[in-house]
């Protein structure tokens, strides 16, 4: 069977109707995606055989539900984060030390490592680095949502850089969950610590 002929064969299985979706073939899917990225493979190398083969599924059960690779692959990314947490919205540190502590829950350690591996293919894949930037995106709109509402309740400062306040915030969290460069920074308290760290050049006098 030509390439061709296997390209439309897939794309008749996902117009299939009646196909409920199965919740756990999807996680297994996503798992075996991020499970490949993190034994080393690229993302340019990873190809469905070889997930439809770690998930347990055939390729037709991956067709149906992505409609390629690229696809298939920020879908894993934006799992990979999971859910952000619900912000009370009366406090700016109390919702900014929630967001922090989201990203360095048991599961988002477990997929640091996934992370770091990506890195290299997003520094040289134009078309990953933007599906990367649209899944993360949202999240960091989050961030500076607080802050702007810090910025307009007065709590922070009228002339405070919301972008760069924002950088401050999510790149050593990022970066020592993936890195651990700091090994005199505890786990414990990290996300309080950072926030009042930076928060003391942010808050208004």
């Amino acid at each position: 069977m030509n390439a061709m002929s296997t390209s439309t064969d897939a794309g008749q299985e996902r117009k299939a109707p009646g196909r409920p979706r199965n919740a756990q073939a999807d996680e297994a899917i996503l798992d075996a995606v991020l499970a490949l990225i993190s034994d080393g493979q690229s993302a340019a190398a990873v190809s469905i055989e070889a997930v439809a083969a770690r998930a347990g599924v055939g390729k037709a059960t991956i067709y149906r539900r992505w409609p390629n690779k690229e696809a298939l692959i920020a879908d894993a990314v934006r799992a990979m984060k999971g859910p952000l947490p619900e912000l009370a919205g009366q406090s700016v540190r109390e919702d900014l030390i929630a967001l922090i502590q989201a990203n360095r829950t048991p599961r988002a350690q477990r997929y640091g490592k996934v992370t770091a591996c990506l890195l290299p293919d997003l520094i040289k894949d134009d078309e990953l680095a933007r599906m990367h930037q649209a899944v993360i995106e949202p999240r960091r709109e989050v961030m500076r949502e607080v802050l702007r509402r810090g910025v307009a309740t007065g709590e922070l400062r009228a002339d405070l850089d919301v972008e760069m306040t924002a950088l401050m915030l999510s790149a050593p969290s990022m970066i020592q969950s993936m890195l651990r460069l700091q090994h005199l920074v505890p786990d414990e308290g990290f996300a309080e610590k950072l926030v009042d760290a930076v928060l003391r050049g942010a808050v208004a006098s």
